[in-house]
This record gives C-alpha cells, structure tokens and sequence, in this order.
C-alpha cells in the first residue's frame, strides 16, 4: 500500500469514527432512528450511549491526525484496525446470539470490516523497520 492510499485511507477511517461518534454524541436519537431504533427516554439511558460515541469522536480525531503526520501513521492505523475491527466482531458475535439484523445493520457491518481491513494493511506501509532492517540500510 503506498503513502498516499496509507493517508487517504486514515483520513476516510478518521472521518467515519468521528462523524458516527459525534452523531451519537450530540443526536443519539436521530442517529438510531436512521436505523430503525428507537431509544427509550431517560438521563442513565443517554448517558450510556453518549460516552461511547464520545470515545469513538475522540478515537476517529487520533485516527485522522495520521492522514497528516507520518510520525502518528501506524498509531491511526493501529487504532482503526482496532475501532473497526472490534465493531465488526462484536456485530459478528450478535449475529450468531440474536440473528440476523436489518441490512442497514449489515452495511455497517461490511463498512467496518472494509475499512478496518485497509487500517490494518495500512500497517504494513506504516509500519516502523525492525532492527535487522536498520542495521543493513545503507549509510546516507
């Protein structure tokens, strides 16, 4: 994967997380509804679900920053494979306890093992030589 794929994929994985996280921060509602989920009414109730969408705000920032500092791109690819990845399993696990979900659930699903996919072959570009690799570079 070369640099520019490496960036353009961070900045898509950054801007997702962050989107998504900040929908559910601020319009928790309406970010469900585009779902079909309606959330029952209560203080505890939004509290529980905007702290992970204020998490993930905050992970897709980290993520973005990579798109832009190569000193953070394997940190954001390291991240995004995590984000997405981990959305993907815990949807993965809830197919196999509770069945299947609407295909608005099931596109989000492929999203993130879309995108975590790249973050983690992004890795491969961003990744930091090893010690026998620097020790055999030529001298500059």
């Amino acid at each position: 994967m070369n640099a520019y794929v490496t960036r353009l994929t961070l900045a898509v994985a950054g801007v997702l997380a962050l989107g998504i996280g900040a929908a559910i921060t601020f319009a928790p509602g309406a970010f469900y509804a585009s779902y079909g989920i309606v959330l029952p009414a209560g203080a505890d109730f939004y509290s529980e679900v905007r702290a992970p969408g204020t998490n993930l705000a905050i992970l897709g920032a980290l993520i973005f920053v990579g798109a832009f500092k190569a000193d953070w791109a394997r940190f954001s690819a390291t991240l995004g494979t995590a984000v997405f990845l981990a959305y993907a399993a815990g949807r993965i696990v809830s197919i196999m306890l509770d069945g299947i979900p609407s295909d608005a659930i099931l596109l989000a699903l492929m999203i993130e093992l879309v995108v975590g996919g790249l973050c983690a072959l992004s890795l491969k570009r961003a990744r930091r030589p090893s010690i026998l690799e620097e020790k055999n570079r030529p001298a500059v």
